[in-house]
């Protein structure tokens, strides 16, 4: 034995560990710390596929790296797709040993073990030093009831031996560092994490079934970044729960990405109504912009919610964190809703989607509980009349106070919050019509999410300009006040959202060649009448043919971007796409403007 309880040698027995990703670009921390803490001692391959694609050609590869031993690391997005790999790869060999492993088969152990019966073996909860004492075991003597952490069968029986002491985290070597597949992650997300653990106890949440929060050693942890940073990696998403709770801790790490980013972008979960002064002082101040991105948890703004899963939370210190970090305008902040919490009924969840879209944070994603297993609120769904999901996602179908027919209203609300907020196409027009046409952000999205499935729209796929026109027949079916105003906003949205000049509108675009080429004569030699932003471009009449959009809108645009007031007179709107740029837009009333013919 080794200093960390290992075997001198490789052991011949051939192990393949592999997971099945949401999408290609997730690449499995998992895996690597699994492969990290055994391939010393043992011939053990990783293999990431995704739940796209087919079971033959997944079993296909398996079945060719020619293991004994196969490790699925399992989900609530990936189990279903798992069972029927195992299915057919005990029919190819039934001799290979499967064994299970990850959260969704970490709890309700025994109902996995007799549902599953083609598994052979579980390994609960963390699983690096679990899984390399398995392997030995399967290599030399079999004595199974030795291996604490996993459930395993004995002839008839399933047997659940004891959980494992929790492992120190510094005896696992690094799962990225000498790995020889780094150059293929570079533009997928990597997962980082510098602690495991959670201090919070929300009844939802699996994290909260972990008591107690353990960390990396915090050099160690600069190194792997640096690492990871040098090699081209641009983006990291750190995992751990919630990343500020020990402020000394990522106040370093923050630190050290400011000063070694090299570009790289780093995303962390972060609780909000903790964030100290100082911290947010220090990103207002230091943080390049676009560097951090924040994701935060509000779920529910319900006090009476809150507390009924285990939830503290004070909203009023959690918006004006949101609010600095906004005021700063260096990270991008994710703010996550969950519908379906205990005691939280259609209207007071509106009152919860309005209190953070209030917030305006860059994306606002909305979730629907799901009943994980082991979790406190699925112990205690009866109290709440809850239904829900059979099989994974286990998504809630109701409850006491939220009926299916709710559900599917807010899964409208779901759907154009994605497309028309979270996606940033068109923003000035959906500020404009949350602020003045509709009487909360939450009723814009619902009436128009339901407008939506009236016409089946859910089933067709859309084009950027689909988008568009859809947004403008709901308007004028909703019967606007200021359509002609909103229209324009559009226009200058959809002029905003190209790379380059556009070749077709999602409009008519009314104005004959002859008073366009007026226009740009007169931009061209008066130009100081768009500003000196403007000016100081030096277009000629060519350049703006080639390079710049123009149309005339039905209110002064200058006036509506300055001081948010709607002045019924024309003004001439220029979008200039400057090479390698992007698009600019300048304005001008057209009032006491004389255009001559040309």
């Amino acid at each position: 034995m080794n200093g960390h309880g290992r075997t001198e040698g490789v052991s011949k027995v051939k192990t393949v560990i592999t997971t099945l990703n949401a999408k290609y670009i997730h690449a499995s921390l998992a895996l690597r710390y699994l492969k990290a803490y055994c391939q010393k001692d043992f011939d053990i391959e990783m293999k990431e596929f995704t739940i796209k694609d087919t079971p033959m050609n997944i079993v296909t590869d398996i079945v060719g790296a020619g293991p004994t031993v196969v490790g699925f690391s399992c989900y609530i997005w990936n189990i279903e797709e798992t069972i029927i790999l195992i299915d057919m790869l005990k029919k190819i060999n039934p001799e290979l040993k499967i064994v299970l492993g990850g959260p969704e088969v970490s709890y309700d152990v025994e109902y996995w073990m007799n549902r599953l019966t083609d598994v052979d073996f579980i390994v609960v909860g963390e699983g690096e030093e679990t899984l390399h004492h398995l392997l030995q075991e399967i290599s030399s003597e079999q004595k199974y009831h030795m291996v604490f952490g996993i459930a395993y069968r004995k002839e008839d029986k399933v047997i659940i031996n004891p959980p494992r002491p929790k492992l120190d985290l510094n005896s696992i070597p690094s799962p990225y560092v000498g790995f020889d597949d780094l150059d293929e992650l570079r533009n997928r997300v990597v997962y980082y994490e510098t602690s495991r653990g959670c201090p919070f106890s929300c009844s939802f949440c699996l994290s909260s079934i972990e008591v107690g929060v353990r960390y990396f050693d915090l050099e160690r942890t600069k190194r792997e970044l640096k690492y990871l940073i040098d090699r081209g990696i641009k983006l990291i998403k750190f995992v751990d729960r919630t990343f500020n709770i020990k402020r000394e801790y990522a106040m370093e790490v923050f630190d050290f990405l400011i000063k070694n980013h090299n570009g790289t972008v780093f995303q962390f979960e972060i609780t909000a109504d903790i964030m100290r002064p100082e911290v947010l002082s220090f990103l207002a101040e230091n943080a390049p912009p676009g560097i951090f991105r924040f994701e935060i948890g509000v779920q529910s703004t319900r006090d009476e919610t809150n507390l009924i899963v285990n939830r503290k939370q004070n909203f009023q210190k959690l918006s004006h964190t949101v609010n600095t970090i906004k005021q700063a305008k260096n990270i991008d902040q994710h703010l996550d809703l969950i519908a379906g919490l205990p005691e939280e009924d259609y209207e007071s969840f509106r009152k919860t989607f309005n209190d953070v879209f209030d917030l305006r944070p860059e994306e606002l994603q909305l979730g629907f509980l799901k009943m994980l297993r082991g979790t406190g609120i699925r112990i205690n769904a009866e109290k709440y009349g809850y239904t829900w999901m059979e099989h994974s996602p286990y998504e809630i179908l109701g409850n006491d106070v939220l009926p299916f027919s709710d559900i599917v209203k807010i899964k409208r609300v779901e759907d154009v919050l994605e497309k028309y907020w979270n996606a940033h196409r068109m923003d000035r027009t959906v500020e404009f019509l949350i602020s003045r046409e509709f009487g909360s952000a939450f009723d814009f999205f619902q009436q128009f999410g339901n407008y939506w499935e009236l016409n089946g729209w859910q089933r067709i796929g859309h084009q950027l300009e689909d988008l568009f026109i859809r947004l403008y027949e709901f308007l004028q079916y909703a019967k606007v006040k200021n359509l002609p105003v909103v229209k324009g906003l559009m226009q200058l949205d959809y002029f905003l959202t190209q790379k380059n000049k556009p070749r077709k509108t999602w409009w008519s675009f009314d104005m004959d060649k002859k008073e366009q080429q007026r226009w740009m004569k007169m931009v061209a030699e008066q130009p100081q009448r768009l500003g000196t932003a403007f000016a100081s471009l030096g277009l000629d009449e060519r350049e703006l043919h080639k390079h710049a959009v123009l149309e005339i809108l039905p209110f002064d645009l200058h006036e509506y971007e300055m001081y948010g007031k709607i002045k019924a007179t024309e003004s001439l709107l220029i979008v200039y796409y400057e090479i390698g740029k992007g698009p600019r837009h300048f304005s001008m009333a057209t009032e006491h403007v004389q255009i001559l013919g040309g």
